[in-house]
């Protein structure tokens, strides 16, 4: 593979892209059968039997910063979106760091859906009568040996992303068309059969248990919607930058139907505490309570299929983000290398795969795989809200003339997208206050209010860190403007792959 060096004039992707390619990849990265059979069980935790009203009510933020993903993509289609909106409307270290937590937040998801991804070929291995290799009793609740599994698939789809987004995309299509059958079937069946009686006050948000619980089940949920923004890390390979916005605007619309049929269902089907208890196998003990084998192994196939996607639609708009920063010169020069044969920055790919592993690797201090997911899922849930927040404030700030010219268009680009950044940071404030206040000493466990807290501040930290190296020892151009490369006119090349 021959990859085109970094040079003044920075190498371009390949516009081959469709609409619906787009939905593939950020449907794909949203995980909306991950986020169902895991996430939900996770919040269930938090919230009691309460998950469709803290689904309703987490979309209406994420709703804000969709408009505002869609507008400044329409007037700026750029590879690293919230990097240099932000950079250019607010300030350049907010720009920084916006591209720096929404890496080191892929990279701590790719090692989460690695382990997830390894659990559910274990739990398909016991269906299948394989409970030990030699003397290793298979276990799919270890960190161990679910990470050591996933990491083999995490490498081969790695080496797929590289060959192109449009053969990923393919796979991807082929994947979510299987899930969404299996998950649309046993979540109806499961609505219409389950043994508990619905209730309204599942949808009543003024019954979940404190404001804390209210606090952290939104950033839970926050995190089963993130993805959908997968749809502007390609805006410079779709053939009209306003697919990204329409596909984007389709995942999110979508995901929100799922999660509530998916919530409804899971409370009809299972207890409570059912619910909170079963973690990484929730699915298939839902597809065990529903039907019998080998039709419940189902949902355990599509959560594999939904969380081997999710892996590969991680790692594509991961890569893309890093071409864009690298192209200022705020990252190395290797991430903006573009492999001369399949138009991709595929050393990058290579990479963020590699780093994915080594997270992963790390995560094995936490030796139970559900107690990985909640600190996991906690502290990529703060880092994203920073980042959504910040974003939104970047579309108020950048088109807040239209207050004064057009007062409804200035309610939607700049009001709305100034209360969802508000609302999300004032979540986060509010439950990292909590997290501070739970406890008064410091312990790796994921219901230790510190370690929870830690994280994502690390995860902030690093990036002043690197906002710093890059100003002062890169001496990249991006910090005197906020302005991307090829920020308003990229010159894209028109040969499909």
């Amino acid at each position: 593979m021959t990859d085109q060096p970094y040079t003044a004039d920075p190498p371009e992707l390949r516009r081959s892209l469709s609409v619906l390619d787009g939905v593939a990849v950020a449907a794909s990265s949203t995980a909306a059968t991950t986020s169902i059979g895991i996430g939900l069980g996770v919040t269930a935790g938090v919230v009691g039997l309460h998950l469709p009203a803290i689904m309703l009510l987490a979309f209406l933020p994420v709703l804000g910063i969709a408009g505002a993903y869609s507008r400044l993509n329409r007037v700026e289609p750029n590879a690293g979106n919230g990097y240099v909106w932000v950079g250019r409307s607010l300030n350049p270290w907010l720009g920084f760091l916006v591209g720096w937590v929404n890496i080191v937040a892929t990279v701590a998801f790719l090692a989460y859906t690695t382990a997830v991804t390894g659990s559910a070929m274990l739990q398909l291995a016991g269906e299948a009568g394989v409970h030990r290799i030699g003397s290793l009793a298979l276990d799919p609740g270890s960190t161990a040996q679910t990470t050591a599994v996933g990491i083999v698939v995490l490498v081969a789809v790695t080496l797929t992303a590289v060959t192109g987004i449009r053969t990923a995309a393919r796979l991807q299509t082929g994947l979510l068309v299987f899930e969404y059958v299996v998950l649309l079937g046993f979540c109806g069946y499961g609505i219409v059969t389950g043994p508990h009686a619905f209730s309204l006050s599942w949808f009543d948000p003024f019954a979940i248990p404190s404001a804390t619980a209210l606090a952290q089940g939104m950033l839970l949920s926050v995190f089963c919607y993130w993805g959908f923004e997968a749809a502007f890390s390609v805006n410079e390979e779709v053939r009209d930058p306003r697919d990204a916005s329409r596909a984007g605007l389709i995942t999110l619309v979508t995901m929100l139907g799922l999660f509530l049929l998916g919530s409804v269902a899971f409370q009809r089907v299972l207890s409570e505490k059912e619910l909170a208890g079963h973690g990484a196998e929730g699915l298939a003990f839902f597809g065990d309570r529903l039907a019998a084998q080998p039709w419940a192994a189902l949902p355990l196939v599509a959560l594999m299929f939904s969380a081997v996607a999710s892996l590969q639609a991680g790692v594509i708009p991961t890569a893309r983000g890093m071409f864009a920063m690298s192209r200022d010169r705020t990252l190395g020069p290797v991430w903006s290398r573009v492999s001369a044969r399949y138009g991709t920055p595929a050393a990058g790919t290579l990479l963020i795969g590699a780093l994915a592993a080594v997270v992963a690797g790390l995560a094995l201090v936490i030796p139970r795989l559900a107690d990985m997911i909640m600190a996991t899922v906690n502290a990529v849930g703060i880092v994203v809200a920073l980042s959504y927040a910040l974003t939104a404030l970047a579309a108020a700030a950048r088109f807040r003339s239209l207050l004064r010219e057009d007062w409804r268009q200035g309610v939607r680009a700049v009001v709305l997208p100034a209360l969802s950044a508000l609302a999300l940071l004032g979540l986060g404030g509010y439950l990292g206050w909590s997290f501070y206040t739970s406890t008064d000493h410091f312990e790796a466990s994921a219901d230790n209010g510190w370690f929870l807290l830690t994280t994502p501040l690390a995860m902030i930290a690093s990036g002043f860190v690197a906002a710093g190296w890059a100003k002062y020892v890169r001496r990249s151009p991006y910090f005197r403007t906020g302005e991307g490369t090829d920020a308003d006119a990229p010159q894209l090349l028109t040969t499909s792959n």
